[in-house]
C-alpha cells in the first residue's frame, strides 16, 4: 500500500472516529464542527474534478453551492408556510423529503454549470476565470435583490428536513448522511480519473492539441466535467443550508469560491483526498483561532503561501511526496 493510500485510509477513519468520540463523549458541538468540515470537502471534491482533471480554474463555483442552498430553502420554505411553489395549471408543491431535495439541488446546479459552462468555455485562462468570477457576481447580487426569498437578509428554514427511517434532528445521524454523500463522491471521483472520459479530460488538460487529433474535442470533454462539478458543489450547498437551517447570498459570493479553492490548495490539487484535508484543515483552524483573534485568516493567508511555494502538492504531497498512478 501506497503512502498515500495509507494517509487516505487514516483520513477516513478519523472522519468516523472523532464524531463517534464526540457522541460518547456528549459534545454534540464538536459533530457539528465535523458536518461542516465534510460538507465543504463535499463541495471541494466538486471543483477539484473540474481543476484537478480538467484544469479548469473557476472563481464562480459558489454559484453552484449556493443555487444548492436556495433549492433547499425556497422547497422548504413552501413546505413549512403550506403555500405552494406555483398554482396554475397544475399545483407544485414545496418539500422537507431530502431525497428530493438533493435530487432538484444537483439538477438545477448541473443545469447552470451547463449554461455557464457554454459561454465561458469560449475563453480560456485568466479570462476563463474572470467570466467564472462575473457570473458568479451576477448570481450573489440576483440573490440580494430575491425580495420574496429574503433578499439580503437571507431565507430561515424553521424546521429539519427528513429522510425516511432516520432522525435528522440527531445530529450523528445527520453527520452520518452527510459522510455518506462525501465517500460516494470520493468513489466516483477515483472512478471518473480511471475511467476512458476522466484519461481523455487529463489529456485534455495536458496538451489539447493532441487530444483534438484524435478526433475528441477538448471542450466538450471540459463541459461535462463542469456539469459533473456543478452538480456535486449543488449538493453539498444543499446540505449546508439544511445545517445551518438557514439560506442566504453569502453562499454565492465571490468568498465561498475563493474558500472553495483554497480548500483544494491546500489539501493538494488533483489528489484524491486533497479536498477533504484542505476543508478539515481550514475547519479546525477556525475553529481554535477563530476565537483567539479576528485575524486568524493571517495565519491561513501564510500556510497559503507557504503551500503554493513549498508544496506543490498541498499538504498531502509535503507527507507522500510525489502523487503515484495508483494512489
Amino acid at each position: 500500500m501506497s503512502r498515500e493510500r495509507l494517509l487516505n485510509a487514516l483520513l477516513l477513519a478519523g472522519l468516523v472516529v472523532v464524531p463517534g468520540w464526540a457522541l460518547w463523549a456528549d459534545e454534540p458541538f464538536t459533530i457539528t464542527l465535523a458536518t461542516r468540515a465534510v460538507i465543504f470537502a463535499l463541495a471541494a471534491v466538486g471543483l477539484n474534478i473540474a481543476l484537478g482533471m480538467g484544469g479548469l480554474v473557476s472563481l464562480g463555483h459558489a454559484v453552484f453551492f449556493g443555487i444548492g442552498g436556495y433549492a433547499m430553502g425556497v422547497l422548504a420554505s413552501h413546505a413549512q408556510s403550506y403555500t405552494p411553489l406555483y398554482d396554475g395549471l397544475f399545483t407544485l408543491e414545496g418539500t422537507k423529503a431530502m431525497p428530493v431535495i438533493w435530487l432538484v439541488a444537483a439538477a438545477a446546479s448541473a443545469l447552470a454549470a451547463w449554461l455557464i459552462g457554454l459561454l465561458s468555455l469560449r475563453t480560456s485562462g485568466v479570462y476563463f476565470i474572470m467570466i467564472t468570477l462575473a457570473f458568479g457576481q451576477m448570481a450573489y447580487f440576483f440573490a440580494i435583490s430575491w425580495t420574496a426569498y429574503g433578499g439580503e437578509d437571507g431565507l430561515s428554514i424553521y424546521v429539519r428536513n427528513g429522510f425516511p427511517g432516520l432522525n435528522m434532528l440527531d445530529p450523528i445521524q445527520f453527520y452520518g448522511i452527510c459522510l455518506a454523500w462525501l465517500c460516494l463522491a470520493l468513489w466516483g471521483h477515483a472512478r471518473l480519473r480511471r475511467s476512458p472520459f476522466g484519461l481523455a479530460l487529463d489529456a485534455a488538460r495536458q496538451v489539447p492539441a493532441r487530444v483534438q487529433a484524435v478526433g475528441l474535442d477538448p471542450k466538450r470533454l471540459y463541459l461535462v466535467a463542469l456539469v459533473i462539478s456543478g452538480a456535486v458543489t449543488g449538493l453539498s450547498g444543499a446540505l449546508f443550508a439544511d445545517l445551518n437551517r438557514f439560506v442566504s447570498p453569502s453562499m454565492l459570493s465571490w468568498q465561498m469560491s475563493g474558500e472553495i479553492m483554497v480548500f483544494v490548495i491546500i489539501g493538494g490539487v488533483a489528489r484524491l483526498f486533497g479536498p477533504v484535508v484542505g476543508a478539515v484543515f481550514y475547519v479546525a483552524l477556525e475553529h481554535w483561532l477563530g476565537g483567539v483573534s479576528d485575524y486568524w485568516q493571517i495565519i491561513l493567508g501564510l500556510v497559503l503561501l507557504a503551500v503554493v511555494l513549498f508544496g506543490r502538492g498541498g499538504l498531502i504531497g509535503l507527507v507522500c511526496g510525489k502523487e503515484r498512478p495508483d494512489a
